[in-house]
């Protein structure tokens, strides 16, 4: 199942698997993405629980649809990291950017997976949650989530510094994803991405980064193979893009990449 949705001059998304996308692309600045994790448990049978179960309370089941994707064990997970990680160095300019959020129980994987694509490793950011993250009693809370980063190639030394922890918290308002983060967590790390440049998010979701990156005067390509959340980032996005504002950046360059599948 396919479906190509052009919003605007600098948005493209793709309704689709990933990797029958990202190598008739060419040329983006950066990738953010937020792949599931195949996480949510120490044994296999809390991993093939349904994302719902896992990653919500009982108090929230039911609120979002399910998303697929989340139940590979280790090695598979490493292997499909990889995979798709190389296909988007292949479709990144030199010294762009990668990050890729991850839980604390798939952070090694993520850190190999990471390399293994080809990138360079350059670091973890940490996303503070709040104290509003779920507790458990007799337990340290798991508040914090991790994005690894890294650069295709070397990295100039210029621009902006961006922080190291980003303390954000989740707010159930705007949330419209099992997963989701939020929009202002996504502005604030898209503020290496150069001025008018494009932004590769190859697991969109409800297309938090994609609204994130038209308010800061970028272009997004979008790939999510869920049509519920498909149609939910189309919505956001486009509502973002008719919003009345005045860029502090250079327009976005056209998304590039192939128009069809």
């Amino acid at each position: 199942m396919s479906r190509i949705e052009q919003l605007g001059d600098g948005v493209t998304l793709y309704l689709a698997d990933c990797l029958s996308v990202i190598p008739t692309l060419s040329l983006v600045d950066a990738v953010f993405a937020d792949p599931p994790y195949s996480s949510g448990g120490q044994f296999r049978g809390d991993r093939m629980s349904r994302t719902t179960d896992k990653y919500q309370s009982s108090e929230h089941r039911g609120l979002y649809p399910e998303f697929s994707g989340d139940n590979r064990d280790q090695r598979a997970y490493a292997y499909w990291s990889a995979l798709w990680l190389g296909a988007c160095r292949q479709a990144c300019r030199p010294g762009g950017l990668a990050g890729l959020f991850t839980d604390w129980r798939q952070l090694p994987t993520t850190t190999d997976a990471l390399q293994s694509g080809g990138w360079v490793w350059r670091g973890i950011a940490v996303w503070d949650k709040t104290e509003a993250a779920r507790p458990q009693k007799g337990r340290f809370r798991n508040q914090c989530e991790y994005l690894v980063w890294g650069s295709n190639g070397p990295l100039p030394v210029e621009g902006p510094c961006a922080p190291g922890v980003f303390r954000q918290a989740i707010t159930s308002d705007s949330k419209e994803h099992v997963t989701a983060k939020p929009v202002n967590l996504m502005q604030q790390l898209l503020q290496l991405v150069p001025a008018g440049g494009i932004v590769l998010d190859p697991f969109m979701g409800s297309g938090t980064t994609g609204v994130a990156a038209v308010q800061s005067g970028l272009g997004f390509i979008g790939v999510e193979i869920e049509p519920t959340y498909f149609d939910r980032a189309c919505r956001r996005i486009e509502d973002e893009i008719r919003r009345p504002r005045m860029f502090a950046t250079a327009p976005p360059r056209a998304a590039q990449g192939a128009m069809e599948l």
